[in-house]
């Protein structure tokens, strides 16, 4: 299970290179979209990111929560 976890993680590791080129082009395209005048592209870029950041910490805190309601049932068990 540990050699699993390290080989995903070194994988997505490695595999961000090309991550990084997406950059240059979201932002060419809305200091074009500004420059002409309109917002909406800046707008709809903005909510994305928005999106993408919140969507790990969803993910973490469902699975505390569902951790922490386990063992407090386990808890409530033993005590029995």
């Amino acid at each position: 299970m540990l050699k699993k976890t390290f080989l995903s993680i070194v994988i997505s590791l490695l595999s961000t290179v090309s991550i990084f080129a997406q950059c240059a082009m979201c932002r060419a395209t809305v200091e074009n979209n500004i420059s002409d005048g309109s917002s909406a592209v800046g707008a709809g870029l903005n909510n994305g990111i928005l999106y993408l950041m919140v969507m790990p910490y969803i993910i973490i805190s469902s699975i505390v929560y569902l951790w922490y309601r386990k063992t407090q049932k386990e808890k409530q068990a033993l005590s029995m």
